[in-house]
């Protein structure tokens, strides 16, 4: 872990590569064991609280939807102790009332990725995360609260839906678009619940902002999703998405909120961590942390450290799961 600790983070979407109301700006490079982050990390003040923010794309938009450091950017996060994390993002409109510039968000997604890795674990220590509300549904009830607290002009709020997150980089065939909206779906991405399902197993709360810039291509009176499309219209929304990240952060700051996404970990581990490899402890040392009492210094300090099953307070449950007690 990093002596710094930075509560909320973001993520920027396309079209949303930076934060021009951050203040005592400074850039943070993070080595992780998962390579590079998409960019620099930008530390700062908004509005006097500090937050982290990282352009998912990088600052030159440079990564494919696929090829996104997913797992590097959350580890990032989670070793600057980020607990909260607010993703905005470019997506495609299933539904009519869902219209270009109106802002969603989601509680829940559909997986159609395919070339992907979207988990930490793996090499030696299996985990299996509760995941049935992908969303925090607190963490996007404050996001919406404050998006309907703030005068938007004509965009209008959406609360709830299914985000469907596809490969990419195409944009959707209309037999899919309009397999999607038979589905029930909401709107389409290419990026959020990669990120959510690392968010989780990283014991982040994690919530989308979808910013609506086109009707996908199944809108018989709309032209399909360009790139031009989508770029336009961000620039003319992002203001707004701007306006509600901020007022996000300070009621965050007010008064932050527990999540079940905190303690995700908790009920999810199901290998002793004593017979894990070092190699994979160490990987994970900051995702790990709280689950090995009496370790103060993580990484390679875990080759001459013993793990008695009694510090764990191990008690197998009907599942086979594995309850880690203090």
């Amino acid at each position: 872990m990093t002596p710094e600790t930075i509560a909320i983070g973001i993520v920027g979407g396309s079209g949303l590569y930076n934060m021009p109301d951050l203040t005592d700006v400074r850039e943070i490079t993070i080595e992780t064991p998962f390579g590079p982050t998409s960019d620099a990390l930008v530390a700062g003040q908004l509005q006097d609280v500090p937050v982290v923010f990282l352009a998912r794309h990088g600052r030159s938009h440079r990564w494919l939807p696929t090829e996104v450091p997913y797992r590097a950017n959350i580890w990032a996060f989670k070793s600057l102790g980020v607990r909260y994390l607010l993703s905005a993002s470019a997506v495609g409109s299933l539904q009519a009332e869902a219209r270009p510039l109106d802002m969603v968000f989601p509680d829940q997604f559909l997986d159609r990725t395919q070339h992907r890795t979207a988990t930490f674990f793996g090499e030696g220590l299996v985990a299996h995360v509760a995941f049935g509300d992908p969303v925090c549904p607190v963490l996007a009830g404050i996001m919406a609260d404050a998006a309907d607290s703030l005068d938007l002009g004509e965009t209008l709020v959406h609360r709830g839906g299914t985000y469907v997150c596809m490969e990419g980089p195409a944009f959707s065939t209309k037999a899919e678009s309009n397999l999607y909206r038979q589905w029930g779906a909401r709107v389409v991405g290419m990026t959020n619940l990669t990120e959510a399902k690392l968010a989780r197993e990283a014991e982040m709360a994690y919530a989308t902002m979808a910013l609506v810039t086109d009707y996908d291509c199944w809108h018989p009176d709309h032209d399909s999703v360009t790139v031009d499309m989508v770029v336009a219209n961000l620039h003319r929304n992002a203001d707004n998405a701007r306006a509600v990240i901020r007022e996000t952060v300070k009621r965050l700051a007010a008064a932050p909120p527990t999540s079940v996404a905190h303690e995700a970990l908790r009920y999810a581990i199901l290998t002793d961590l004593s017979k894990v490899p070092v190699a994979t402890l160490d990987r994970l040392a900051p995702l790990l942390a709280k689950y090995r009492p009496g370790v103060e210094e993580l990484g390679k300090t875990l080759q001459s450290v013993a793990l008695p099953v009694d510090g764990f307070d191990q008690v197998f449950r009907g599942t086979g799961q594995l309850e880690f007690g203090p």
